[in-house]
């Protein structure tokens, strides 16, 4: 079965942004490549309970098997050593990045406490987005009577747009409340 917001991209998004950017080709218009889900471990990378926490919380959230990060190089100021587990992190692409980005819309940025909408300025020059996420237990998988610890999360919606300006319009057409600057 196909994705609702992929749908929602070939029936509405496509004609639209053809209309507005005067694409003359729809393979013209930006769309999205991927999204990379990212869980620092900090402190606790010596906890094996906390890293298995941190896999298994980010498994349920994406549906997928997250990988572990190391660290490339040492620093000292973070008593951190090359080699040394840093975080866990997913890469969705396909069916399963758009369901994910489907529940992050309707069902989890809803539960953030305050929430005025996404900055518009988190765009990178290569069209990706980046939100950062202060809490896992936003997510309606994750139970917060099971977690382990309470944590951050870096999601980065990466598009093939050649322009901020295209980006920001195709992430506003597929339902991610951006801000108006």
């Amino acid at each position: 079965m196909e994705a609702r917001l992929k749908k929602l991209y070939e029936e509405k998004v496509v004609p639209e942004m053809m209309e507005k950017f005067g694409f003359k080709n729809k393979l013209q218009v930006p769309r999205i490549k991927k999204i990379v889900i990212n869980m620092g471990i900090g402190r606790d990378n010596k906890d094996a309970k906390a890293i298995e926490s941190a896999q298994k919380e980010l498994a349920m959230i994406s549906g997928q098997k997250p990988v572990i990060t190391r660290a490339k190089k040492s620093i000292s100021a973070f008593s951190l050593r090359k080699g040394d587990i840093c975080g866990v992190m997913v890469t969705l692409r396909g069916n399963r990045m758009y369901e994910f980005l489907d529940r992050m819309i309707t069902a989890a940025l809803p539960r953030v406490k305050d929430f005025n909408g996404l900055s518009p300025n988190s765009f990178d020059q290569f069209g990706s987005y980046t939100i950062g996420i202060k809490e896992q237990v936003i997510f309606p998988e994750v139970d917060y009577n099971t977690i382990y610890k309470v944590r951050g999360m870096n999601v980065t919606i990466s598009t093939d747009a050649k322009k901020v300006e295209h980006a920001r319009a195709l992430l506003k057409l597929i339902g991610l409340p951006i801000r108006e600057e």
